[in-house]
């Protein structure tokens, strides 16, 4: 008799337990989906920004919107990954770049 009520309060401690998870990871999902709406807005601003410097390329260094954008799409992925996950736990051990200054090489002297 005291393990059919121990197990009782066992489904019951794991049914609760599982039905806070869900609560948490809609929450969870609510949030990442912004975050991901949040990267297309950047990425659209950082498109913009890189269609203006171009036309101004006159400092010694730029800034590399390439490189940023590659950064932001490997956000994308990471938080997409782990939305929909192929295994039980996304792995992806590349970094980030991080530096987005490139030096601008000198103007070649004529002769």
């Amino acid at each position: 008799m005291p393990t059919t009520v121990f197990r009782c309060l066992l489904l019951l401690s794991l049914a609760v337990v599982d039905g806070i998870s869900y609560a948490a990871s809609a929450h969870e999902q609510d949030q990442l989906s912004l975050v991901q709406q949040q990267l297309d807005v950047i990425e659209r601003l950082v498109t913009q920004a890189a269609a203006t410097s171009a036309a101004e390329h006159d400092g010694r260094y730029r800034f590399d919107y390439l490189r940023l954008t590659q950064d932001i799409q490997r956000i994308r992925q990471g938080v997409q990954n782990y939305l929909s996950p192929s295994r039980a736990q996304p792995r992806d051990p590349t970094k980030l770049v991080g530096d987005y200054r490139l030096d601008t090489p000198p103007a070649e002297l004529s002769p």
